[in-house]
C-alpha cells in the first residue's frame, strides 16, 4: 500500500502570471488520483483543504491515518470529511459502524470521527472513493448520501451546449456542515462546456476532479486564471484541478464527461458567486 500526500501552496494572481504550461500543473494539477491499492492525497494551502482518491483492493481496506501531519491525534479531530464514490461497490465504517457503498453514493463524516476504513468488494471494479476534508469547528451528523437522494438541478441547453445535471450531495441548503459543500455535475451527450458564462466566487475556492469521459482518449480544456488572463489546463479522466477563489472555473471537453465539485471557504450560499461578463474574457 502507498499512501502519499503531496502539498501544493496558494498562489497570488501575480504569481501565475508567468507560468509556462509545466509550471502551471505542477502547482494546479493532481495528475494521478486513483491508483489499486493506494491513497494518493494533496493538501492545498487554499483553505487547507484535502482532497484525493482511496482505492482499496477486495480484502485490504484503507484507512487515513494523518496526525503529526496535521498537529492533531487522529485524522478528523479537527477536520470534516466528504466523499463520493465513482468505482465498484465497495464499503466504509465508520468508528465500528459499516455501511454499504455503491456506484455514486456519497457520505458526510462530522470532525471528531476517530476512524473511517474503506473497503471495496471486487478488486476487478474496485470502488473509487474521491474524498474531500476541510478544516471544522463543530461536530455535525454523520450522513450517509445516496445518489438517489441528491438534488438535481437540470442547467444548460443543447444550444449552448451545457446541457448537465448538477446533483448536490453535501449542500448547506438541505443539511448541517461547517463549510465543506461537496456534488456531481454530469452532462448531457452531445455537451461539452460545464460552466459558460464563467464566474468566480471570492468567498470560498473550488476543486474540480474531472471523470467518467465518453472515451479514454477525451480531455477536458479546464480554464482558469484571472477573467482578463485566462489559462488553461488539458485533464484526462480522472485528474483534478486546484481553482483559488479569484480564478475562474470552467471547462470544455472533446466530449461528454462528468466532475465532481468540492469548495470550502467563509460562505455557504451555493449561488454566491461573481459572474464575468463575456467582453471581460481574455
Amino acid at each position: 500500500m502507498t499512501f502519499k500526500m503531496v502539498t501544493r501552496y496558494a498562489h497570488s494572481p501575480k504569481d501565475i502570471q508567468h507560468y509556462d504550461t509545466t509550471e502551471l500543473r505542477q502547482e494546479f494539477l493532481m495528475e494521478k488520483i486513483f491508483s489499486l491499492g493506494d491513497i494518493l492525497l494533496t493538501y492545498t494551502y487554499n483553505d487547507r483543504m484535502i482532497f484525493g482518491g482511496v482505492t482499496p483492493e477486495a480484502g485490504q481496506p484503507l484507512e487515513i491515518k494523518l496526525d503529526r501531519e496535521l498537529g492533531v491525534d487522529f485524522f478528523l479531530q479537527r477536520r470534516e470529511l466528504g466523499f463520493i464514490n465513482i468505482g465498484g461497490s465497495g464499503f466504509v465504517t465508520i468508528d465500528g459502524h459499516k455501511e454499504s457503498i455503491v456506484a455514486h453514493d456519497g457520505y458526510y463524516i462530522g470532525m471528531g470521527t476517530k476512524q473511517v476504513v474503506f473497503g471495496s468488494d471486487d478488486s476487478q471494479n474496485p470502488a473509487k472513493f474521491y474524498v474531500v476534508s476541510t478544516p471544522a469547528h463543530k461536530t455535525y451528523p454523520n450522513k450517509k448520501l445516496p445518489f438517489a437522494d441528491a438534488i438535481a438541478m437540470p442547467m444548460g441547453d443543447q444550444a449552448h451546449m451545457n446541457k448537465r445535471t448538477i446533483y448536490k450531495y453535501i449542500d448547506a441548503s438541505s443539511m448541517d456542515t461547517c463549510q465543506l459543500q461537496m456534488g456531481y455535475t454530469v452532462l448531457e451527450p452531445g455537451n461539452s462546456w460545464n460552466t459558460m458564462p464563467c464566474h468566480t466566487h471570492a468567498r470560498r475556492m473550488e476543486t474540480y476532479m474531472y471523470c467518467e469521459f465518453g472515451s479514454p482518449d477525451a480531455r477536458v480544456f479546464h480554464f482558469m486564471g484571472k477573467p482578463d488572463e485566462s489559462k488553461h489546463i488539458v485533464l484526462e479522466p480522472e485528474q483534478a484541478v486546484v481553482n483559488p477563489s479569484w480564478s475562474i472555473h470552467c471547462g470544455v471537453g472533446t466530449s461528454n464527461y462528468a466532475f465532481i465539485w468540492a469548495m470550502c471557504g467563509e460562505n455557504q450560499t451555493y449561488d454566491d458567486m461573481d459572474m464575468v461578463d463575456m467582453h471581460d474574457l481574455k
